[in-house]
């Protein structure tokens, strides 16, 4: 804070305030150099002291005064308490207040000067300051030396006729000022609490005379006003202080919530992208406008060739990737990548690491770069960098701590997307596997067919028979057609099936041929309880895949101890229900809950779980339902097909005019019924 009209001081700690006084020699301002003066300790002498206006015992009143002289005396003190107040009401500037208040005193009591020390409580010393020569010097009392001293360390005024006779005087001072010091009065400055927070003094009473009790009392009251001031002060610059504070901590509150969108928005882009591509353009739109880069670049290498690869992306055109190819230690990220550092350039163009491929085919001029390396597990994945600080000059601290924040999550979003990739690709080459094996150990029914009529037409010589013979073998080949299809329908989710009027009495006929064939040499018997005068409507192909399926899972199952396998088929209601049940050791309690989920087997040898999975698809295209029961005693599968839904579908076909041909005919008017 400033002091004053001739002389300016500085508020500083426990208050510092300038040693104020009417000679121009004495200054309260920022100086040259600021040295400390300890002055020493004194003995007490015999001197009066007094607390408001009883008269001292070495200093007589001053001279009488008249009425109209004492009349106007009390006006000059009434108007300088008035014009002191005043300003205590309007003005913040302690130092202005200080010095008139000070300026007042010493017109009032007509003394030659006024000196105002503060208690540094830390230290237990009273401060002051004044100028000597062209040096700032601060005079350091402590409690209970020298007059001030004794005056804050008592808490009473004290009033001196001859300084030099008092042997508590330090003359120390006078010393450093070529100032002669004769009579003193000294008042301590009291705040609202009672508590000594200074001293005020007035020096050399004009005329050679020596203070009143008057003037005791008229520097009572100004020192309150004084120490009003300085309350006041303290209160005002430590709200300031705490308000700058609060400044401070909110500032720094809202950069940390801006980070924290910055990165949950990072998060939520990040995790949605699906190439890498998408990851570069919603992490380096994100960072150039959060630091106010014209544009921001990603350095990557390439995880199946291993080339370096620079992402840039232009600020004023944040939908448009430009996608560069680099060499090793290329460019500001090739270096910050390679020398694991972070690199920041004000002046890009003049750099030596600046790369007219890299950086001048940006499309926008590069002036200042930040460039941070993105950490990896044993070496740096690449970098991340902005460029061109919108405000001119080089990118600040803030920036920098920012951008690292951006590097650590952008690296983990970087090594999860790699790892998801090669995830991905693995998974696929996983599924492809189980799908053909699935479709070889599927081909195991029809194939076995094939083989048995074939070893049945060698043995056969009537044409009639073989005939016979080759037509089976050829639906055997329809129905590994019809695998095939349906395998890739189960793999892109497609949904196929044609309803049509069957026979369950030639349904289930060609079944039993089928089957019979199939467990030639098996100790499994087979069953069948069939109303065979049920006509129902269903996809003939699809269904019989279901049961195939279910009875070959009910065969393997079943095991080498064999057993029997039932296949039945009802009326419910208005439903067909149609079941498959062995005489197993049921299903295991490891996969129960999870029976009809792909890739689900166990205890099989070659088994891919889709088995399953396939029946209960083609039954909910059917809009029906599957379910099982299952005991020590077995497992039963029981289907159910709606005959009666006024929702389902229902697709008129050309009655089958031979097996040949009816397989030809369903294989050329497939309809897709619609999603569930």
């Amino acid at each position: 804070m400033s002091f004053g009209r001739r002389a300016r001081g500085v508020l500083t700690g426990v208050g510092c305030f300038p040693l104020i006084a009417s000679a121009p020699t004495l200054w309260l301002g920022p100086g040259p150099r600021d040295d400390s003066v300890d002055l020493g300790g004194g003995s007490w002498f015999d001197r009066g002291v007094t607390t408001g206006s009883e008269t001292v015992q070495n200093a007589p009143d001053g001279r009488a005064l008249d009425p109209a002289e004492a009349l106007r005396h009390e006006r000059r003190v009434s108007a300088a308490l008035r014009e002191v107040g005043v300003a205590l009401g309007t003005t913040f500037d302690l130092d202005d207040l200080l010095e008139l208040i000070l300026s007042k005193l010493t017109e009032l009591v007509e003394a030659d000067r006024a000196t105002l020390y503060l208690l540094d409580e830390v230290k237990k010393e009273l401060v002051s300051r004044l100028v000597v020569g062209d040096k700032v010097r601060s005079i350091r009392m402590k409690l209970g030396h020298g007059i001030p001293g004794m005056v804050a360390q008592t808490g009473k005024a004290i009033r001196i006729r001859d300084a030099y006779a008092d042997p508590q005087f330090e003359r120390d001072w006078d010393v450093l000022t070529g100032y002669r010091t004769k009579s003193m009065l000294v008042a301590p400055l009291k705040n609202h609490l009672g508590r000594t927070i200074g001293v005020i003094q007035v020096l050399n009473k004009q005329g050679g005379h020596e203070f009143t009790s008057e003037d005791e009392s008229i520097l009572s009251a100004l020192s309150t006003q004084a120490a009003v001031a300085i309350d006041n002060s303290r209160l005002f610059l430590s709200l300031i202080q705490k308000n700058k504070q609060l400044l401070d901590t909110t500032e720094q509150l809202e950069r940390k919530l801006q980070d924290l969108s910055l990165l949950f928005e990072l998060e939520r882009r990040t995790a949605r992208a699906t190439t890498i591509e998408e990851l570069a353009i919603a992490v380096l739109g994100q960072c150039a406008a959060a630091c106010e880069a014209r544009g921001a670049g990603m350095l990557l290498s390439e995880e199946e060739s291993g080339d370096l690869v620079e992402y840039v992306l232009d600020g004023k055109t944040p939908e448009e990737l430009r996608r560069i190819p680099v060499k090793s230690r290329e460019g500001f990220l090739g270096a910050a990548m390679a020398e694991k550092d972070i690199l920041t350039v004000a002046k890009a163009q003049s750099d030596v690491r600046f790369s007219a491929h890299i950086e001048g085919g940006f499309g926008f001029p590069v002036t200042s770069v930040l460039a941070v390396p993105l950490e990896g597990e044993s070496a740096p994945l690449g970098a991340i960098g902005l460029f061109t600080h919108e405000g001119g000059g080089a990118f600040d601290e803030a920036d920098v701590s920012l951008l690292r924040l951006v590097s650590a999550n952008v690296s983990t979003a970087v090594r999860l997307f790699n790892a998801n990739k090669s995830r991905e690709r693995s998974e696929r080459l996983t599924s492809i596997g189980r799908l053909l094996s699935q479709v070889i150990h599927d081909f195991k029914s029809p194939m076995s067919v094939i083989s048995g009529y074939t070893q049945l037409m060698a043995d056969s010589d009537e044409r009639q028979v073989r005939a016979e013979y080759s037509e089976e073998i050829l639906k055997q080949f329809d129905v590994l057609t019809a695998m095939q299809r349906e395998v890739l329908e189960f793999a892109r989710g497609e949904r196929t099936i044609f309803v049509r009027k069957v026979y369950l009495n030639k349904f289930f006929s060609d079944v039993r041929r089928q089957l019979e064939i199939e467990l030639k040499g098996l100790p499994v018997a087979l069953a069948f309880q069939v109303d065979t005068k049920l006509v129902a409507r269903f996809d003939e192909g699809r269904l019989a895949r279901v049961v195939h399926n279910l009875a070959r899972n009910a065969i393997e199952a079943m095991g080498e101890g064999g057993g029997v396998l039932t296949l039945g088929a009802r009326m419910d209601g208005q439903d067909l229900l149609i079941s498959a049940q062995d005489t197993g050791p049921g299903i295991p309690d490891a996969i129960a809950g999870q029976l009809f989920q792909s890739f689900v087997t166990m205890g099989k040898a070659g088994g891919t779980g889709l088995g399953l999975a396939i029946v209960k698809k083609i039954v909910e295209e059917h809009r029906g339902t599957v379910s099982v029961k299952s005991s020590s005693a077995g497992a039963t599968f029981e289907i159910r097909l709606p005959q009666a839904d006024p929702e389902q579908p229902v697709i008129a076909a050309k009655k089958p005019i031979a097996a040949r041909k009816s397989t030809r005919a369903v294989k050329g008017a497939q309809v897709k019924s619609p999603s569930r």
